[in-house]
């Protein structure tokens, strides 16, 4: 046989053989391709998305759902209860134990609802979430006025005492940023602050370690109500800026010889932008929800500085105001209607319940002061 028929054999014969091996793969290459849906991978990553999107939203949605209020007086049992040296030689909680458990709790729930802390988060369904967040906003505020107030005067007798040590490590810690999402995360200083709040909380039953106290005085007591006042009348103002104010400037009113630093108008629209109105609502009421949390405590803590001075029923007005603000929304979102137009504007039903509570405040304030 010739040199090139012996070649051209050998190549039909490899031709064969290759024939061969792809006839055999064909049936796995058909059962693959069955298995994948007409569109090939873009309509397979398009399925993949979608799914994950819907799971994202339902998270979200369930990540949204605010939490219920708790027992202030059974929180600071179980609070005792966990580490077992939280009340005093009678066996009864010790005065402020409420308060402090009450900061604890809210803290714990911010920190430990579903989702937990939101405010923060860089990634779905975290990052999609606007009501949630400004919530929590509105929760940690309250938590840091109180534990500024329990620094400063709860934990003190006069001016001129020694604060507190695990008073002074906490009260920073609360007030660390709460956008910060990584080194530190603002969960990881919230929590160190908790540690403090709780060491101090153990502290007060222990009547060996006596620099640890809280004094329920009617002097104290005004002093935190000063700062709720003051963050309500600021939230009642922007929840009533949702439809636009025609404001006259009365800074300088009542004092003729006061000055500020340079000149404003006369006369100014206020008004919160659209993109901003829900923020407001909901960070309304977050604020709302914590302070209920602490008015509680402190109608146990102050029972008889209250009692004294004939005011717990003023405080019950004001918690009952505040409740007011937890109903239910049956809208899916907040609407912004014109004051008496055909739709609701729920910012104002908000603003009216806040600014009850404040005015009823002012008067608690008020009624404290007296002798």
């Amino acid at each position: 046989m010739s040199p090139m028929r012996r070649i051209t054999n050998t190549t039909i014969e490899q031709s064969n053989s290759m024939n061969n091996v792809t006839d055999t793969s064909a049936p796995w290459r058909d059962t693959l391709a069955s298995l994948v849906p007409q569109g090939g991978a873009r309509k397979v990553l398009g399925i993949v998305f979608g799914v994950y999107l819907l799971g994202a939203i339902l998270l979200g949605m369930y990540w949204s759902i605010a939490p219920a209020p708790f027992d202030v007086q059974a929180n600071a049992q179980e609070l005792s209860v966990r580490e077992g040296i939280a009340v005093g030689a009678s066996g009864k909680l010790v005065t402020g134990a409420v308060t402090t458990g009450a900061l604890i709790g809210a803290m714990e729930t911010l920190l430990d609802k579903p989702g937990g802390y939101t405010h923060n988060d860089r990634f779905p369904p975290g990052v999609w979430l606007d009501n949630m967040p400004n919530w929590e906003y509105g929760v940690l505020v309250q938590v840091r006025d109180m534990s500024r107030a329990m620094r400063q005067v709860f934990s003190r007798s006069q001016s001129q005492s020694a604060e507190d040590v695990d008073l002074v490590e906490m009260e920073p810690r609360f007030n660390f940023n709460s956008d910060s999402w990584i080194l530190p995360s603002s969960e990881s200083e919230y929590r160190q602050g908790l540690k403090y709040a709780k060491r101090y909380f153990y502290r007060l039953a222990d009547e060996k370690a006596t620099g640890a106290q809280f004094y329920a005085r009617a002097d104290n007591l005004r002093y935190w109500l000063e700062t709720v006042d003051s963050r309500l009348g600021s939230l009642s103002q922007r929840l009533s800026a949702s439809v636009g104010q025609l404001r006259l400037n009365t800074d300088l009113a009542g004092d003729t010889a006061a000055t500020q630093s340079t000149p404003t108008p006369s006369v100014e629209i206020v008004r919160t932008p659209w993109t901003e109105i829900d923020d407001v609502f909901f960070e309304a009421r977050g604020t709302a929800w914590a302070l209920i949390q602490f008015l509680k405590a402190v109608e146990v803590d102050f029972a008889d500085v209250l009692q004294k001075k004939n005011a717990q029923v003023s405080l019950r007005q004001i918690i009952r105001e505040l409740e007011g603000t937890q109903e239910p929304m049956w809208s899916p979102m907040v609407l912004n209607g014109s004051g008496f137009g055909p739709l609701a504007n729920h910012s104002l039903v908000m603003a009216s319940y806040i600014s009850r509570a404040n005015a009823a405040i002012i008067d608690l304030r008020d009624l404290l002061s007296q002798g």
